[in-house]
């Protein structure tokens, strides 16, 4: 039901839209968009989230054991996909493959960002997997939007740091682009989870939309699984981010046809 009332709002959305935008901004409920980070890695919760009835975005790390199939899955069940791209982080953590660190030179970066764009099917956007360190350098992030720029993709700055510039540089390359609100389970238990899906809720009331970012842990998929239906009760809508970009935006579309270069799959078994 909270996707019927989605796509109805979006409906009325385009067709106000097409006499005056002042109705737009009134006639739309508060609505959120909720991407998980880090699939790839877990089959059970993986299918979980992609059989949800809810417009969910996707976010998969390349190359990692079940990210080819579910994300094959997450697109015959309606879900939007992203490459969550792996960039270096002020802790030293490991990035596994398709990382992005500052010690790559320009092709480097850009060869390895374009391969891991290659090998997520189905992608339309990009998000940054941790990036502390590497989100507030300038040299690196003008090298990844530059890259970005040629495809049909949009970028969310997780804003794993204040002090990101991530953001900045994606608009500069007017590169469709938002910003992370509120994360979801970075203490994984349900009261605290609970607790930022109000803050979610709180942030689409007060600004008209908010985008929530979570994990495909288990306690994560059982709340969403729980509370997502309840959300038409509460005049909540969900929308998938190219969604709620478009609302943000008069409904226009992110790219005109013919205007970017299709991303070339490979590392990827055909549908």
């Amino acid at each position: 039901m909270t996707v019927a009332r989605t796509l109805l709002a979006l409906a009325f959305c385009i067709t106000a839209g097409a006499v005056s935008a002042e109705p737009t901004r009134t006639a739309l409920p508060p609505t959120i968009a909720i991407i998980i980070d880090d699939m790839g890695h877990s089959l059970a919760e993986g299918k979980r989230l992609a059989n949800l009835d809810q417009p969910l975005t996707l976010a998969f790390l390349p190359y990692r054991r079940h990210t080819d199939s579910l994300a094959r899955l997450a697109h015959k069940q309606h879900k939007e996909i992203m490459l969550h791209a792996p960039m270096a982080n002020t802790r030293n953590y490991g990035l596994g493959p398709g990382g992005l660190t500052p010690d790559m030179d320009e092709q480097s970066m850009v060869t390895t960002l374009r391969r891991a764009l290659q090998s997520i099917p189905h992608v339309q956007g990009v998000n940054n997997h941790m990036g502390s360190l590497l989100t507030q350098q300038l040299q690196p992030m003008d090298w990844v939007m530059k890259e970005l720029f040629r495809y049909p993709v949009y970028f969310i700055d997780s804003r794993t740091i204040a002090s990101s510039v991530a953001g900045d540089v994606a608009a500069a390359y007017r590169i469709p682009t938002m910003t992370r609100d509120v994360f979801l389970d970075h203490e994984q238990t349900e009261e605290f989870i609970d607790r930022q899906f109000k803050l979610l809720i709180k942030r689409a009331r007060e600004n008209g939309s908010a985008i929530g970012i979570g994990h495909p842990h288990k306690v994560t998929v059982d709340y969403l699984e729980k509370h997502l239906p309840t959300l038409d009760e509460q005049g909540i809508a969900i929308a998938t981010v190219s969604g709620l970009w478009a609302m943000r935006n008069g409904n226009r579309e992110m790219f005109a046809e013919g205007e970017k270069q299709a991303i070339r799959p490979a590392f990827a078994k055909k549908d």
